[in-house]
């Protein structure tokens, strides 16, 4: 665990770039698409199982792809919504040491040895993302998301939290605690996110709030500004 690990580093920038050229090249042939987590957990039948299916086909319906990390769960719930639909139904499957397998209904695979190159290909190429319950994965990616919306690296992009049984705790935890409390975050930080229980508002939200590709990220305001000088909550 020395100078023999060590050593590789500099060939393992090269790996590293390698999963970025693939990622890229593969993405960019994608139409622009809608990013949606959740557990690995959830089973067919399974009512938020059955949400993200439904999801997944009204993104499709709405002229998008859908992208997820191409396991079990709420992502094959969207993925396999997606393919019904006849969409683009992309999985972005992350190898670990036990072995995880696409689901059946991902009609565009991408493997990544490297969590955080993947990462990058769940933003780069998301018009908006839509976050089921889920466990410390789910987590991890609405945390970075916001982060990066947050401190402008990315493009304001609408952020959909489904499901308020889930999500209104710890909405409401980010409220007193973060805000109220301890004062690290702004007000207009919870504008960053719209919760809902219902698919086609999920769709409908993220339609009507797109953001334009052809400039630079830029810090993202607290309100939704549109051409028509209205501002939506």
């Amino acid at each position: 665990m020395g100078k023999e690990f060590l050593a590789q580093d500099p060939w393992r920038v090269f790996r590293i770039m390698a999963e970025f050229v693939d990622g890229f090249e593969a993405m960019a042939q994608v139409p622009p698409g809608v990013s949606v987590f959740g557990s690995a957990r959830a089973r067919p039948g399974q009512p938020y199982y059955e949400k993200a299916r439904e999801a997944g086909r009204l993104i499709v319906e709405a002229g998008f792809s859908v992208i997820t990390g191409a396991g079990p769960g709420i992502m094959e719930g969207a993925n396999r919504g997606a393919k019904e639909a006849g969409g683009e139904s992309v999985g972005l499957n992350i190898i670990l040491p036990f072995e995880q397998v696409a689901n059946q209904y991902v009609t565009k695979l991408i493997n990544f040895r490297y969590f955080f190159v993947r990462k990058v290909m769940f933003s780069k190429y998301a018009v908006g993302f839509v976050f089921f319950p889920g466990g410390y994965g789910t987590m991890d990616e609405f945390f970075d998301t916001i982060t990066l919306t947050q401190t402008g690296k990315i493009h304001r992009l609408p952020v959909v939290l489904f499901g308020a049984d889930f999500w209104g705790g710890q909405l409401a935890w980010m409220r007193r605690t973060m805000l109220e409390q301890f004062k690290h975050v702004s007000p207009e930080d919870l504008d960053l996110v719209y919760l809902t229980d219902d698919p086609a508002e999920a769709v409908r939200y993220i339609s009507e709030h797109l953001a334009p590709r052809d400039r630079e990220p830029m810090p993202a305001p607290g309100k939704w500004d549109t051409p028509e000088g209205k501002v939506i909550p």
